[in-house]
């Protein structure tokens, strides 16, 4: 196990004393599964219905229920694990997704598989809320952005493999041997962490007071609603993505594939190149982001039928989508570095909600008004979260220099 010497520094975060990167990198594998895994449903969502007997909209909501028990362990994990070492938290969590593999790719009904992700929400809500906070425990303040652009991606490579992968997986050894892959992938994550982590013991002032002075900051609170609105519109829209594109643009298994893989490596070069682009004036940026993923969302909804045209809007959804978390995560250690578990807590837990209310809301207009519709709907709700982004500079927020800010 890794025994890096963790500083104690003026804006009150223990960092270590030289970056401990393979922890870094351990937990950007963890961070791999738990993408790969959360929306491997998008990618399986006809089979799983079909085999099942559900509507699309009723499979979307195995999307839902791993939000909804994120979302609840994201708020209460912090007085859970109060005095417990962060390193033993991290490697139980990563276990729950060997757990997660399991019960859904042997589910014999619709009980189990949501039984299996409600499990895996856990292993999100869990990890997420506290993986910023720790990050910043693993490395310098001036590496800090860069640990977080390789930990988000974890979450763009499962953009490039994971849905295309888990649609040709599904049509060769069926959805349920597609899920089970990630069984082993989350072994190997559970392991290396093992050995790269350094003790994180719990630090003292951290507890319940800090979500409550978070939510006493304006800032806090517009930012929170600008990153709930986005994912929110997100995946109302991704969520559905492939009965849309089945349904309206008429493509087969492999074209789907060949899709799902353009967002994917849109998607990673994406999050390769937004880290570049993060300055001061990072609600300006994220406001850009969610006007551009709103006309993206019009223009599949208007020109679904088209598959040249599909492909281009895709790869923009890809860049844009998966940009978007790395720049509202460096928000939230800019506007909370002084409650960093807190802030990362409701985060995920308003992201979570967010996507929890997108499968589920989504499905319901699917079902009821049709793809081109609900895909408008979608369009809508991104415009909200640009304008809400707009209001949630950290230019002022406490001991945002302290975070780097440049």
């Amino acid at each position: 196990m890794t025994t890096a010497a963790l500083t104690q520094v003026d804006d009150g975060i223990d960092r270590a004393d030289a970056p401990a990167w393979s922890a870094v990198y351990a937990m950007t594998l963890c961070t791999f599964v738990l993408v790969a895994s959360e929306f491997m449903p998008v990618s399986l969502l006809s089979p799983i219905a079909t085999d099942l007997d559900l509507t699309d909209g009723q499979a979307g909501r195995a999307i839902a229920i791993s939000g909804l028990s994120a979302m609840i362990a994201s708020l209460s994990i912090g007085r859970l694990i109060a005095r417990t070492d962060r390193r033993l938290v991290l490697l139980g969590l990563t276990a729950l997704l060997i757990v997660s593999g399991a019960l859904v790719s042997s589910a014999p009904g619709y009980a189990m598989l949501m039984v299996g992700r409600a499990v895996l929400g856990v292993a999100i809500g869990g990890f997420w809320s506290m993986s910023a906070a720790i990050v910043t425990r693993l490395v310098p303040a001036r590496s800090v952005p860069k640990a977080l652009a390789i930990l988000n991606g974890g979450n763009a490579v499962a953009t490039v493999v994971g849905a295309p992968l888990g649609s040709f997986l599904g049509g060769i050894i069926g959805w349920r041997g597609a899920f089970f892959c990630v069984v082993p992938i989350a072994i190997a994550a559970t392991i290396w962490q093992a050995f790269a982590l350094p003790a994180l013991p719990a630090r003292r002032r951290e507890g319940g007071s800090g979500m409550r002075s978070l939510l006493q900051r304006k800032a806090v609170l517009v930012g929170l609603a600008g990153v709930g609105l986005l994912f929110l519109g997100q995946f109302a829209l991704y969520t559905y993505l492939r009965p849309f594109l089945e349904q309206v643009t008429h493509v087969g298994l492999g074209m789907l594939s060949g899709l799902l893989l353009v967002i994917g490596v849109s998607g990673f070069i994406g999050t390769t190149l937004i880290g570049n682009l993060i300055g001061r004036s990072l609600h300006i940026l994220l406001a850009m982001i969610a006007a551009a993923m709103a006309g993206v969302a019009v223009g599949l909804a208007v020109f679904g039928g088209s598959l040249a045209v599909v492909a281009i809007l895709l790869a923009l959804w890809g860049l844009l989508g998966t940009a978007a978390p790395v720049g509202w995560w460096t928000w939230v250690t800019r506007a909370a570095p002084d409650h960093a578990e807190a802030g990362g807590g409701l985060m995920v837990a308003v992201v979570q909600f967010a996507i929890m209310a997108g499968a589920t809301i989504g499905g319901v207009a699917y079902d009821l008004a049709g793809p081109r519709t609900e895909f408008l709907g979608s369009a809508a709700i991104l415009a909200f979260a640009a304008f809400a982004a707009l209001g949630c500079s950290t230019d002022r927020a406490p001991f945002a220099r302290s975070q780097g800010e440049t």
